[in-house]
């Protein structure tokens, strides 16, 4: 079965076009959106990624309108992949079916951008935080208690005063007395 999936980035926008483009392909039942592609949570479109089931073609007018972010489309198409549902663009011709040898290159090809893409973002994250390792700034929030206040804790815990008492007294949680005294 073929399911189309409609997309204006506004109300004032009309969907027109791609609905017809989509009947004239042969899709059955068509979903729809008024929203901005950039929003990854669509009504429409998570309620036809519900209703594909295994066999079935999800069809868009074009790459664009099922998501903004490549991130976002490759999780998508990704995602058809895995449940043996193939993808159509309409206007870029992309047809994505695990059938031919055409449709599993595009499917790989999808997948490896998308590891491209979380190898690129481990990188980046490991080279900032190591610019900020090496400024001095240490990843996390910020200490409760200063080297002061935490001898003043382990001082008064080892003298047995009560961790509720310790706690009030130092304006934190027993929870964090207790991190305090097992570090």
């Amino acid at each position: 079965m073929k399911v189309g999936y409609a997309r204006v980035s506004t109300v004032d926008q009309n969907l027109d076009l791609q609905i017809d483009a989509l009947k004239e392909y042969g899709c059955e039942k068509i979903y729809q959106d008024k929203v901005s592609g950039a929003k990854e949570r669509r009504k429409g479109l998570d309620e036809a990624l519900e209703y594909v089931r295994e066999g079935d073609t999800l069809v868009v007018w074009r790459l664009d309108r099922l998501g903004r972010t490549m991130r976002h489309l490759i999780e998508i198409v990704n995602g058809l992949n895995e449940r043996g549902i193939s993808f159509h663009s309409l206007q870029e011709n992309i047809t994505m079916d695990r059938s031919n040898a055409t449709g599993q290159l595009m499917f790989h090809l999808f997948a490896s951008f998308a590891e491209f893409e979380r190898n690129l973002i481990r990188e980046r994250t490991a080279a900032g935080q190591a610019a900020a390792r090496a400024r001095g700034r240490m990843g996390g929030r910020p200490k409760k208690l200063s080297p002061k206040e935490v001898d003043m804790l382990r001082t008064l815990a080892k003298d047995g005063t009560p961790i509720k008492d310790i706690a009030e007294m130092l304006d934190i949680s027993r929870t964090t007395v207790y991190s305090y005294l097992d570090t």
